[in-house]
């Protein structure tokens, strides 16, 4: 299949192209972020996997772009991309409020290619199954405060007032996104999903973590990494060796047992 360069063009980065790929890992990123966040994971991941990472409206070289204001709204906007490379096993991984856009992308996949999905990656996000919501910061300083607090943005941006300016509407954008965010009851998943979370994420509870059990009918396995909400960036290494492991597994023979999505 000959990927439709119009919608992978705005909506994917490829980093490291693959020409023959065992499998096309997508990734998601989180509230706030670009699809540059990945860049390392197409430097760290196997020669055979293929990092395609998500870009979402309104920041870097979409920043002239409306933001999109809603989880479904994302998904509208991002599925005819990948479709266009879903000819092959893919996979899922997001962070924080990618997770939530990974999953619900998951649950609107065709079946053909969602027989296709071999497996989720769920990263400092809790169950879409669980009530609680996020909170939404209405001022600048509230949200500035928990920017800090979470420690996943280099405090030299946060004191730069110009670039600061330039940063915050996509974060704000992205936070009203998640917390207005409601999980539907549907279809369950049918591909494993590993949860990965770092052990002090104020976000992310350990019961939080094991509910993903509750939205697909594989196993579900969680890692917890020393950190907090943005764990990653200090067990970057320690995450790709485990997406590398599990993705290892994915075969053609594989995937004809595999996925889709269950309708209890």
């Amino acid at each position: 299949m000959s990927p439709s360069a119009d919608p992978s063009e705005l909506w994917l980065r490829r980093y490291r192209p693959v020409d023959d790929p065992a499998v096309r890992l997508f990734c998601f990123p989180h509230a706030g972020g670009a699809a540059s966040a990945y860049l390392p994971f197409a430097r760290r991941l196997a020669a055979d996997v293929d990092v395609l990472a998500v870009q979402y409206p309104g920041r870097q070289d979409r920043r002239s772009e409306p933001l999109i204001e809603s989880v479904d709204a994302l998904v509208d906007g991002l599925l005819p991309a990948l479709l266009a490379w879903a000819d092959r096993p893919v996979a899922f991984f997001g962070h924080s409020m990618g997770a939530t856009v990974a999953f619900e992308a998951a649950r609107r996949l065709p079946p053909a290619a969602a027989d296709r999905l071999v497996h989720l990656f769920a990263s400092g996000r809790r169950s879409p199954s669980v009530g609680r919501r996020d909170r939404f910061y209405r001022f600048d300083d509230e949200l500035i405060d928990e920017i800090r607090r979470l420690q996943g943005t280099d405090s030299s941006l946060l004191d730069d007032r110009e670039l600061l300016d330039m940063l915050l509407p996509a974060i704000r954008n992205d936070y009203r996104a998640a917390a207005a965010y409601e999980h539907r009851p549907g279809p369950r998943l049918r591909c494993p999903v590993t949860v990965l979370v770092g052990a002090a994420d104020p976000h992310v509870t350990a019961d939080e973590a094991a509910a993903w059990a509750e939205v697909t009918a594989a196993a579900t396995m969680v890692r917890t990494f020393p950190g907090g909400h943005f764990y990653l960036n200090d067990q970057l290494d320690a995450v790709c060796a485990e997406v590398t492991t599990t993705l290892a597994a994915v075969s053609t023979t594989a995937l004809t047992a595999a996925p889709g999505a269950d309708p209890g």
